[in-house]
């Protein structure tokens, strides 16, 4: 298997013993492949995620992110400078007392000055759809609101590879067809586990389910495969 952008190498993982999620699980996100990420609940979709940035590590099997074999904490630090991830619940991503202060946290923490942090913060926002919001406080905000500011702290960043978990979960109609649109324009890789049919028909040209803890292409059905078979849609 040759190197891509993310590697997971006959990965396991269990939460319970008696009830693993993962069962030497392949994987490989390709520059410019967008996939999206289909399964029941529980069947594993935000274990992968996690799986990618170090936030689970598995019980067996390889972890390799931009040419590198992650194992350690250390080795993920780097990784999470360059994946943006999208958690599904938004209050596990925002923090800070303002919308301003939680876009502009990560780019403040690589180095970037104020002015530049606050121009990410307001070219971020209005591309969302969130003009003059950088004053609004985060726990008043309604739950599609805390899904796109959580959106934007993660575009702020730049990253090279987006894990997007239901990134339109929450939102109106217009809120979540203006992710669609964002998404189809962004440069990234990306990773998106979602049920919507408008990121399965648009930003996605890649399409996996989990099916009894490894991937399989939606359109076959049954059987695990590598990514050498992965089909593309056209």
């Amino acid at each position: 298997m040759k190197d891509g952008l993310v590697v997971l190498d006959e990965v396991s993982y269990s939460y319970n013993p008696d009830r693993p999620v993962l069962r030497r699980c392949c994987f490989q996100l390709d520059a410019d492949e967008r996939v999206g990420l289909l399964g029941t609940n529980g069947s594993g979709k935000t274990t992968v995620l996690k799986m990618i940035v170090g936030l689970l590590k598995p019980d067996s099997g390889r972890v390799r992110i931009f040419g590198k074999l992650c194992r350690t904490e250390r080795d993920f630090r780097e990784v999470r400078r360059r994946v943006g991830f999208l958690f599904q619940d938004s209050d596990d991503q925002l923090f800070c007392p303002t919308v301003a202060e939680d876009v502009a946290f990560g780019p403040l923490n690589m180095g970037k000055s104020r002015e530049e942090a606050r121009q990410i913060v307001s070219r971020t926002l209005s591309l969302l759809g969130l003009p003059r919001f950088e004053d609004r406080i985060t726990y008043k905000l309604s739950g599609g609101e805390k899904r796109l500011v959580a959106l934007a702290a993660v575009l702020a960043m730049q990253p090279e590879v987006l894990l997007l978990d239901e990134p339109t979960a929450g939102l109106d109609d217009a809120a979540a067809q203006r992710v669609v649109d964002v998404l189809e324009e962004l440069p990234q890789a990306m990773v998106i586990a979602t049920h919507d049919p408008r990121l399965l028909d648009s930003p996605v040209n890649r399409l996996l389910r989990l099916s009894g803890g490894r991937l399989v292409a939606e359109s076959d059905g049954d059987g695990a495969i590598g990514h050498l078979q992965l089909q593309t849609k056209p």
